[in-house]
């Protein structure tokens, strides 16, 4: 599956309140592995082959910016980032570019998500007609893809309730991929979920070493 005419956007302008340590998108700048938990993310992302990748900030504009130095990113910040999630996404699909068939989101506190589904959530989103999304023991999870056809329903979002409104309007139009991957689900909200992170994120990394090893001829493949 090509993703040449589809964009990623990447949610990254919430306060990051219930994180605490220092208040707005702390979160997002917690170490993993090395490497702030945006820039785990953005780096995942822009691995992945999307047409563009733009990350949309608001508390922490110039830190995550700092973090983001170098990275292959478009960054836009959110007038009325506070206003909730809503102003992310109108900003997003705003800074599209205009021949993007469609856009699928992330959200910056999700550095474990498997972006490897991508591809079949593009397929997946576009027979359904609307939108795509991870299901994980039955909860859905992210990113989500949402096709051209959402574009005015998402730039005419308002609060904090994000997109589930619309997902949960078009049940018909609107496909569900169902995956063993529980990073699909794996946001960080609390000091907790960030020690998860890092737990879970050893062996990933480790495992993706070892692949990266083995395409180039430096360990011998399983």
């Amino acid at each position: 599956m090509t993703l040449e005419r589809w964009s990623a956007l990447i949610l990254a302008a919430g306060a990051g309140r219930r994180f605490g340590g220092g208040g707005g998108g702390g979160k997002l700048l917690a170490d993993l592995g090395g490497a702030p938990v945006i820039r785990r993310v953005v780096d995942a992302v822009g691995r992945v082959g999307f047409a563009e990748v733009i990350a949309i900030t608001g508390a922490e504009d110039a830190n995550i910016r700092r973090a983001l130095a170098g990275a292959d990113v478009s960054i836009r910040p959110a007038p009325g980032w506070a206003e909730g999630m809503a102003a992310s996404l109108r900003t997003g699909i705003a800074a599209l570019d205009p021949g993007a068939e469609g856009v699928c989101v992330f959200l910056g506190d999700m550095p474990l998500v498997p972006t490897g589904l991508c591809g079949a959530l593009v397929e997946a989103a576009q027979a359904a007609g609307y939108a795509a999304r991870p299901r994980h023991k039955d909860k859905p999870g992210h990113p989500v893809a949402f096709t051209r056809a959402a574009f005015t329903d998402l730039l005419a979002l308002e609060g904090d309730a994000g997109a589930t409104a619309l997902l949960k309007a078009q049940p018909q139009h609107v496909a569900y991929l169902d995956t063993a991957d529980s990073g699909v689900l794996l946001d960080i909200d609390t000091p907790a979920d960030l020690a998860a992170a890092v737990a879970a994120w050893k062996p990933c990394a480790t495992s993706a070493t070892s692949e990266s090893a083995t395409s180039r001829g430096a360990l011998p493949k399983p």
